[in-house]
C-alpha cells in the first residue's frame, strides 16, 4: 500500500493537525509558492484564526508539514523495505520494489523534499533544513542495511559508506525519472543498476570485462 496523500474531505483531529494535513497534501500536489494560506485553511476546515494561533508564518507551517511527511514517509519506506526478507541483499533490492509501488500510485508527485528544496534558494532556510535532514535520515537507513550487507559478504566494513551513497543516488534518480517520465518502471531500472553494484561487492565478483578482477599481484606479473 503506497503512502497516502489524498486530500481528505472530512478532516479530523486537532486544528493544528488538520492544518498540517491540509498543508502537506496541497503543497505536495501543487508546490509551496502556488499554495496559499487561504487554500490550506479552507481545506483544513479550520478558522483562519487557528492558523495564526499555531503557526507564526506560512513558512513555519510548511516546515512543520514537511517534518510530518518525513516521519510518515520514512515509516512507510522502512516498513515496506523490511518486509522483503531477512537477508540484507534482498532488503536493499526491495527498496526499489517499494518505490515502484509508490510510483504507480495516483498520489505520486515526486520527492516532496527535493521539490521543496527546489523552491527555496537559501540552504539555511528552515524548509531546506528539513529537506536535508530527511535525506540524512534516508541515508542512515540505507547505510544500516549496507552495514549488514558488507558484513554478510565479508568485505571491509568501511565500504558500506560509499555503497549507501551510491544507492541513495539510485533512489533519488529513480524518483526524478519517474516524476518526469510518468513511468513506474524507472524503479526497475534503478533496481537492476543496484544489483550490479551489489554484485561488485562480492569477493569473487567478475570485472566489467567478464574476467576475474585484477589484483596487485596480477598487475605485477604483466
Amino acid at each position: 500500500m503506497a503512502i497516502s496523500n489524498e486530500l481528505t474531505t472530512t478532516p479530523s483531529g486537532s486544528a493544528r493537525e488538520r492544518l498540517l494535513e491540509a498543508a502537506e497534501a496541497l503543497i505536495y500536489a501543487g508546490g509551496i509558492h502556488a499554495t496559499g494560506v487561504d487554500a490550506i485553511v479552507k481545506q483544513s476546515g479550520t478558522a483562519r484564526k487557528s492558523f495564526y494561533t499555531h503557526f507564526e508564518s506560512k513558512d513555519a507551517l510548511v516546515a512543520a508539514a514537511l517534518e510530518r511527511r518525513d516521519e510518515r514517509w520514512m515509516n512507510w519506506f522502512i516498513e515496506g523495505t523490511l518486509r522483503h526478507g531477512k537477508r540484507p541483499h534482498a532488503r536493499l533490492l526491495g527498496m526499489f520494489d517499494v518505490l515502484r509501488e509508490w510510483f504507480a500510485s495516483d498520489v505520486f508527485h515526486g520527492c516532496a523534499f527535493l521539490n521543496a528544496a527546489g523552491e527555496i534558494a537559501s540552504p539555511d532556510d528552515p524548509i531546506r533544513v528539513v529537506a536535508r535532514e530527511h535525506k540524512e535520515r534516508l541515508l542512515a537507513f540505507v547505510r544500516a542495511q549496507c552495514d549488514e550487507f558488507v558484513a554478510s559478504v565479508g568485505v571491509d566494513a568501511r565500504r558500506a559508506d560509499r555503497l549507501s551513497r551510491q544507492l541513495l543516488i539510485l533512489i533519488d534518480g529513480a524518483i526524478g525519472v519517474a516524476l518526469v517520465s510518468g513511468e513506474s518502471d524507472a524503479a526497475l531500472d534503478a533496481r537492476a543498476a543496484a544489483e550490479h553494484v551489489l554484485d561488485a561487492y562480492h569477493p569473487h565478483a567478475r570485472s566489467p570485462s567478464g574476467g576475474q578482477p585484477s589484483t596487485a599481484r596480477d598487475r605485477n606479473r604483466s
